[in-house]
């Protein structure tokens, strides 16, 4: 892995890439959240045939915090994305977005409509929030009743302490991630998480959604999108197979693969057949030119 820095619109990016001598097309990597940051676990071992980038969005992981609330919206990390890769000099890319990341590269090829791109890997795909948030809520129901209680007493009171943190980590133990127990790798990161960007841009938890991004759709405006596409989730992932099969349709070429035994890190839980997936894709789509 090599690291770098590069001065963006707000502070300082970390950047990295894998595989930078390889001769295929790069893919660039866009983590979600919002707040996260960038896992090269299970997307990295794609570079046996490409280099492969990422990106920690500005206030994320291991790039510059910023006190700029103006900096936490859509706009800001659409031109964040297209610096980035100006940067990177990714004339040529695919984009793969997971979970936020999904929605902001599509906002980025409506926005923008950049030359160069290839084709969009979605995974585990927020397109709509309001849909996300009624899988969600369907998701919850299926849940123990102490579970669903105790997000529903949190909700009520705006009480979000232990009980309601002991719930969402239950609820996301079934649907972020079944690996048991987490990988430290993923434990470091959630404490990492920038949780005022995710507050303010989606709420308290997956499945309480008040921030600004909670009325953002974007499923008027699939049909939009010529770049060949590939949506990926897993069997139970919070993006349900169901509304991302439903998302594969509303894109005029776009294919789908649901991981079994999956949640919504199919790269982590399920790294061979999230790998095999992607690579079928590409490379069918880089032999037929």
């Amino acid at each position: 892995m090599k690291e770098t820095y590069i001065q963006g619109p707000g502070g300082k990016l970390w950047t990295a890439v894998f595989g930078e001598e390889k001769p295929g097309i790069p893919l660039l990597f866009i983590h979600g959240g919002p707040g996260f940051l960038s896992l090269t676990e299970g997307v990295s071992e794609l570079s046996r045939r490409r280099p492969v980038y990422f990106y920690d969005q500005l206030g994320c992981g291991r790039s510059a915090r910023s006190a700029d609330p103006g900096n936490f919206t859509v706009d800001h990390y659409v031109r964040e994305l297209s610096f980035v890769r100006d940067s990177l000099g990714l004339a040529e890319v695919h984009l793969l977005g997971h979970s936020w990341g999904a929605m902001l590269a599509v906002e980025y090829l409506l926005r923008e409509n950049p030359p160069g791109v290839r084709s969009l890997v979605l995974a585990g795909p927020l397109l709509s929030a309001p849909r996300w948030a009624a899988d969600q809520r369907r998701h919850l129901a299926r849940m123990p009743e102490e579970v669903r209680g105790a997000v529903e007493k949190g909700e009520e009171t705006k009480d979000f302490g232990p009980d309601y943190q002991e719930a969402m980590m239950a609820y996301y133990r079934r649907h972020v991630c079944r690996l048991d127990p987490w990988p430290g790798y993923l434990l470091e990161a959630f404490g990492r998480m920038n949780l005022e960007i995710y507050g303010r841009m989606w709420g308290e938890s997956e499945f309480t959604v008040t921030g600004t991004l909670k009325d953002a759709d974007l499923t008027g405006r699939l049909e939009e999108i010529r770049h060949p596409v590939l949506l990926v989730c897993g069997e139970y992932d919070e993006a349900a197979p169901e509304t991302v099969s439903d998302f594969r349709d509303r894109f005029p070429d776009a294919s789908l693969a649901v991981i079994p035994g999956a949640s919504h890190t199919p790269m982590l839980e399920k790294p061979e057949l999230f790998r095999s997936a992607v690579n079928s894709f590409l490379e069918a789509l880089e032999a037929s030119g």
